[in-house]
């Protein structure tokens, strides 16, 4: 029979030994020590295998490393918010929200700024390009992500239950959503790290005598909060009840209950207070990088719990409630109904098999159902909470990814013990439950489709949404060096003093020019309909200008952050960051005077949908404009409207699968007349 699942308790099954086992085990003479540590060796070497934490995170770090290298930015806000101003730290230039402007202090600087040091770590070892620098900050968010969820899995293996522990660390290890979140730079994603943590610590059950279990678990939920997003704090919800209200560990008399709950609640006061006390770091860099007292975990509470009638999150859209169903489906597929069922699941098995839960509970203790039915409510109070808010983005579901794999393992444990139960009482034989591989086939057949649809998942977000990404590199890669190679020059090192090499203007400007110091690096990369796929900063290369054209999009699009000098460094950005940007507003109104002329630009990424093509004056075809636009580097990308919804989740290397599906393609066009002016003025004459 499989092991009881009981908070805190970890025990291992036994079998009868087979006749070969009989005939080659030989016992010596029993007394107390040799027998309890034959007894320990003989389950060791019967427990399924369990990875030491070490070796987890190995496992793990792998293949988070490899997302890094490789994952989408699924989010527009990941860019615009947090990868555009931690470039505006480094770099001096970057776009900039409504969010971050002083006006109204709704981002964090502090969590940017635990970012910078990775950032500026591959400038000192590889030189002033860029693109190492993006992957350095994905590759450290990979070895977090790992720690945590390495952390996570051991204390599920200590305090829960091996097998548990097992399912939980091979669901998460190939979740597409894990895959996602584990390397996105998002305040939701420090959260999940946070929440891992903190909810290793909270799986140990409340005792007076364990202040470590409550100190720890309470600055991990803060740090979530505070550092990272303040509605974290709701996964949160379900420990603060049990450290202030159930007995867990301890056994208290009737008569010593009113001083034990004082106890309880001056203990948690404590650890409340110096968990508090990560508020003020933050709020003293906000107040430095605002230029005015900033306290952003509760401007982010206001704008999205006590916002007006004309502002709040509603303005950026609203999705019914299948919305998360879907997306939930989409990045943990199976895993999700397991989830869910588990609280069920777990009243169902305490009804039919009242030993696997533990001893039962007395009046001067807690039930071991009601400690364990805490640890998986942390998922549905989330649930419940983001199902009611009209504005819903994927990104809202990654605090408890982790959660919703636990939740998951645990029911495909207990719907194991369900099957045992069954069989023993069919059979009327423990002894042919034990030897059964029934119980195993299920468990495996489950988690492997899990991983199988997970990596098919992965794949698909590869195949189908790279090319933007794509596109950046092929710019940095090949097309920069191809306007260097035509016109005779190399690629200069940044020039001195903070200043900037520039390009000619016109034929009367020639003369003037000293082509020794001439890059062709001053250019205008435009985006139009696609802004919200736009990679971010650190994947153009420098001297790349990327503006707006005008498009049927008729929101608010980013701005400038306030330029800087390369030489200011970080003392004269957190002065910069001052400055009130024009045009930035909070109620998602359109500003016309972020946009460039088409004419203007040297460069433009667009998309083109052929098998369905859309053409307005605002957003014509550029691709098919081959007069005025070359096409310099085109990559396919699905049309998400007209291709199955099967089909363009999941890739298969099928070809009939593929051919379902629409594609068009996202490309890089170069303007004709703007370049071919540019590259005749910075020829080099060698006379």
């Amino acid at each position: 029979m499989a092991a009881p699942l009981q908070p805190g308790v970890q025990t291992i099954r036994f079998r009868r030994p087979t006749n070969k086992e009989k005939d080659t085990f030989t016992p010596k003479p029993f007394n107390r020590h040799t027998g309890f540590l034959q007894d320990q060796l003989r389950r060791a070497q019967r427990a399924p295998w369990n990875p030491s934490m070490s070796v987890a995170f190995r496992i793990i770090v792998l293949l988070r490393v490899i997302g890094a290298m490789y994952v989408n930015i699924n989010d527009c806000d990941e860019v615009f918010n947090f990868w555009e101003p931690l470039h505006y730290l480094d770099r001096g230039h970057a776009f900039q929200t409504w969010e971050t402007s002083p006006a109204y202090a709704i981002r964090s600087w502090a969590y940017i700024l635990l970012h910078y040091i990775p950032v500026k770590l591959p400038t000192f070892l590889l030189g002033p390009e860029k693109r190492p620098a993006f992957f350095a900050v994905r590759i450290v968010l990979a070895f977090v992500s790992a720690i945590c969820e390495a952390f996570l899995y051991r204390r599920i293996a200590d305090k829960v239950n091996y097998r548990v522990a097992r399912y939980f660390l091979f669901i998460t290890l190939f979740s597409a959503g894990m895959w996602n979140a584990s390397v996105s730079f998002l305040p939701s994603s420090f959260a999940m790290y946070a929440n891992m943590v903190a909810f290793g610590f909270s799986l140990e059950a409340a005792s007076n005598t364990n202040m470590r279990r409550t100190l720890y678990a309470t600055l991990a939920f803060a740090t979530g909060a505070i550092i990272g997003w303040p509605f974290s704090a709701a996964v949160a919800i379900p420990f603060v009840f049990e450290e202030l209200y159930l007995y867990g560990q301890d056994t208290v008399a009737p008569k010593a209950r009113t001083s034990w709950r004082i106890a309880r609640w001056k203990r948690f006061a404590t650890c409340g207070l110096v968990a508090a006390l990560l508020l003020i770091p933050v709020v003293a860099i906000d107040t430095l990088f605002y230029g005015k007292l900033a306290i952003v975990p509760w401007n982010i509470v206001k704008y999205n719990v006590f916002p007006d009638a004309q502002r709040g999150p509603g303005l950026y859209g609203t999705e019914p409630a299948e919305y998360y169903i879907h997306n939930l489906l989409l990045n943990l597929n199976i895993v999700v109904p397991f989830a869910l069922a588990s609280l069920p699941a777990l009243y169902i098995t305490h009804r039919l098999e009242r030993r696997r839960m533990g001893d039962r509970a007395g009046p001067e203790r807690s039930s071991p159902i009601t400690l364990f039915a805490l640890r998986l409510a942390p998922m549905y109070v989330w649930l419940a909470i983001m199902f009611a808010q009209p504005h819903k983005e994927e990104r809202f579901m990654y605090p408890i990814y982790p959660l919703i794999c636990f939740n998951g393992a645990v029911t495909i444990y207990l719907v194991r013990g369900w099957m045992e139960v069954a069989y023993v009482a069919i059979t009327k034989s423990p002894y042919r439950a034990s030897t059964a591989r029934i119980f195993s086939r299920f468990t495996l057949s489950v988690v492997s489709a899990s991983v199988v649809i997970s990596i098919s998942r992965a794949l698909a977000q590869w195949k189908y949404y790279h090319a933007p990404m794509t596109m950046m590199y092929q710019l940095e890669a090949y097309e920069i060096p191809k306007v260097l190679n035509a016109t005779g020059l190399v690629r200069l090192p940044p020039p001195p003093n903070g200043t900037r090499y520039r390009i000619p203007e016109s034929e009367a400007d020639e003369p003037r020019i000293d082509y020794d110091l001439i890059t062709p690096f001053n250019l205008t990369l435009c985006i139009g309909k696609e802004w919200h796929r736009f990679p971010g900063h650190y994947l153009v290369p420098d001297g790349v200008r990327v503006e707006w054209v005008k498009s049927e999009f008729d929101g608010m699009l980013p701005g400038h952050f306030k330029p800087t000098e390369r030489k200011a460094g970080l003392t004269g950005r957190a002065t910069g960051t001052h400055a009130l940007p024009h045009g930035l507003n909070d109620l998602n109104k359109e500003e016309p005077s972020f946009y460039v002329d088409v004419d203007a630009c040297d460069y433009l990424m667009d998309s083109d949908f052929p098998l369905h093509p859309v053409s307005t004056a605002l957003e014509p075809r550029y691709v098919v404009d081959n007069s005025t636009w070359e096409r310099v580097y085109c990559d396919p990308f699905l049309d998400a409207r007209h291709s199955p919804i099967l089909t363009r989740a999941l890739w298969t290397p099928v070809p009939q699968w593929q051919e379902l599906n629409s594609f068009g393609e996202i490309c890089l066009l170069k303007h004709r007349e703007n370049m071919g002016r540019k590259e005749r003025l910075l020829t080099v004459r060698k006379d």
